[in-house]
């Protein structure tokens, strides 16, 4: 029996292993939904912005190595999925986003609610197509999937509203089988880069989220190489954790000194599965070796002595297998960096405790920046890492809420994260949780939020209590867009347009029917998280931290200092 375009969709992605689709229902999206709706091995997750469905659906995809999949409807319903779309294809993560669009007939016309979808689409999907006819299928909706899986992006099908009902003309359905690739580089290339290193008298690794699957072949090659490992924020889980003996963190403006050291004090550099974007965190003049699965991120942020093409853990092996046993190899370099790296995290550790602003050192700090004594944001991080399950997904906002996660949350034993680490969007992290969360309603995920991007899609608050989903939001709620205001003052420039006028969140998550708590002690802190996380359904902790806490970074210079000292000096002629 021959089945309609939108059964033929709906039948597809339930073979993929598709358990939801994220999206906001109406117009051409009708026959798809009540599809779904009779479908038993599929969920339809009814949110209350595209934009969150999109961000959901790249979380979920980010977690399984499967394709997420969202939808939006003709017009203004597909263009609002465009910036969690963004989100996806940046993170080089496979989602499928099917597309609204008027009648056939009227495609061209300017009718009312048309956008060119292959048009507004053009930039962030690997493919894009609109069906015109249901004979396309299931061959269109194949290349979409196969595009998304094999290409790690976006693929967009559009289905005009006058098709969802309409019928194949073959029963054959779609088949999307997809083995992956493993691809080493040449031979003569892991002898070239083998030979750099072994000649290197103080090498550091840079570690990205693509060697994350051969995290032993690392740590061997760390050994090896007697080489402090440096991770990007989105290696942190996989290489974190007291039982690397190796890493020392993060480099960049959220990172920390040691790390940053650790880099500017080697001669040699090796980077592994990273495209880490920030040109002024290489040290200059160093030898730069590169591996990467793809040719175009060779040598685009850094100037490279050997680029190696492949997968991290097949190529590491194969280096390992040409370098020496690194026996008599002088460990001066990773032993430096890591007293270093345990110096910082015990000044952190101090900074994090509850009653820092108690202590002598800590009363003269409070007097210059937290006279008011608010929560250190510090403490917040640091009490939801102790408390927190090993298995535990976080997500993060942009800005300073992922500043806290990355100094004090420890991305220990099977702990996962997800971000907008590569487009930066604000608003990422409450949706990112909602798809992580319908994907294992039994494990634990924290939404680290800042206070700026929770209010920016505040309604999909209610898809959490609808979907009875056990979400922990985690909100750093210091009035401010923290991180604007950081940008600001390091350049001389007074705070001016952060400041947010903010609800009681807490009450607004009880009035949503969410259990709500609002934390404003910092002695009644430590309780407080624990009762959020003991509490079954969704718990939103509004905590009031302190607005003028400084997150110094990894390489503070003079004119950072500088342009602190009269940025405040413009704030208080101003208040006066």
């Amino acid at each position: 029996m021959t089945r309609t375009v939108a059964r033929t969709i709906v039948d597809a992605l339930t073979e993929l292993g598709v358990r939801q689709v994220f999206g906001v229902v109406g117009d051409a999206l009708n026959p798809l939904t009540d599809a779904i709706r009779l479908t038993e091995d599929i969920e339809w997750v009814g949110c209350r912005h595209e934009e969150a469905a999109a961000f959901a659906a790249s979380a979920q995809s980010q977690l399984s190595g499967t394709i997420g999949v969202c939808m939006g409807t003709v017009g203004p319903g597909s263009v609002h999925l465009l910036n969690g779309l963004y989100d996806a294809a940046k993170s080089r993560t496979p989602v499928l986003a099917v597309a609204g669009q008027v009648a056939v007939a009227d495609m061209g016309s300017d009718a009312f609610q048309e956008v060119d979808n292959d048009a507004l689409f053009s930039d962030v999907a690997v493919f894009r197509a609109t069906l015109t006819s249901p004979d396309q299928l299931p061959q269109l909706l194949e290349t979409a999937v196969r595009s998304a899986l094999g290409r790690r992006g976006v693929a967009v099908l559009t289905v005009p509203a006058d098709l969802g009902d309409r019928k194949l003309g073959t029963d054959r359905r779609a088949r999307c089988p997809l083995s992956t690739a493993v691809t080493r580089p040449e031979e003569a290339a892991v002898r070239k880069a083998a030979d750099l290193l072994e000649r290197a008298e103080r090498v550091t690794l840079l570690v990205g989220r693509g060697a994350r699957e051969a995290r032993e072949d690392v740590r061997e090659l760390a050994d090896r190489l007697a080489a402090p490992m440096v991770l990007t924020l989105k290696a942190k889980e996989g290489f974190e954790g007291d039982d690397n003996p190796f890493q020392v963190g993060q480099t960049g403006l959220i990172g920390n000194p040691a790390a940053a050291s650790a880099m500017e004090s080697a001669d040699t550099l090796l980077l592994l599965g990273t495209d880490f974007p920030y040109r002024d965190w290489y040290p200059e003049g160093r030898t730069v070796v590169q591996v990467d699965t793809e040719p175009a991120h060779i040598g685009r942020r850094v100037p490279v002595e050997a680029g190696l093409v492949g997968d991290v853990g097949v190529t590491v092996r194969d280096l390992l297998a040409c370098l020496g046993a690194g026996e008599g190899r002088d460990r001066t370099h990773l032993d430096r960096a890591r007293k270093h790296f345990a110096s910082w995290r015990l000044s952190q550790a101090r900074t994090a405790d509850p009653a820092h602003d108690e202590h002598p050192v800590g009363r003269m700090r409070a007097a210059l920046d937290n006279p008011t004594h608010g929560i250190r944001p510090e403490a917040l991080a640091a009490a939801v890492d102790r408390t927190a399950s090993d298995d535990a997904v976080f997500t993060s906002d942009t800005g300073m809420a992922t500043v806290w996660l990355s100094r004090f949350v420890e991305m220990r034993g099977e702990r996962r994260l997800i971000g907008s680490y590569n487009l930066g969007s604000m608003a990422n992290a409450m949706p990112q949780a909602l798809g992580a969360q319908c994907l294992d309603r039994q494990r634990q995920v924290v939404a680290f939020c800042g206070d700026g991007g929770l209010s920016m899609l505040l309604g999909d608050l209610m898809t959490l209590r609808t979907a009875e989903l056990p979400v922990k939001l985690i909100v750093f709620d210091n009035r401010r867009l923290g991180m604007v205001k950081l940008e600001q003052e390091q350049t001389g420039l007074p705070e001016f347009g952060t400041e947010l006028d903010n609800p009681d969140f807490a009450a607004v998550a009880t009035a949503l029917g969410i259990t709500g708590i609002r934390v404003t002690d910092p002695d009644a802190l430590e309780e407080s998280v624990r009762r959020a996380f003991g509490t079954p359904g969704p718990v939103l902790l509004d905590v009031l931290t302190n607005p003028d806490e400084i997150a110094v970074p990894a390489k503070p210079t003079a004119a950072q200092g500088w342009g602190f000292v009269v940025a405040k000096a413009k704030e208080i002629t101003r208040q006066k």
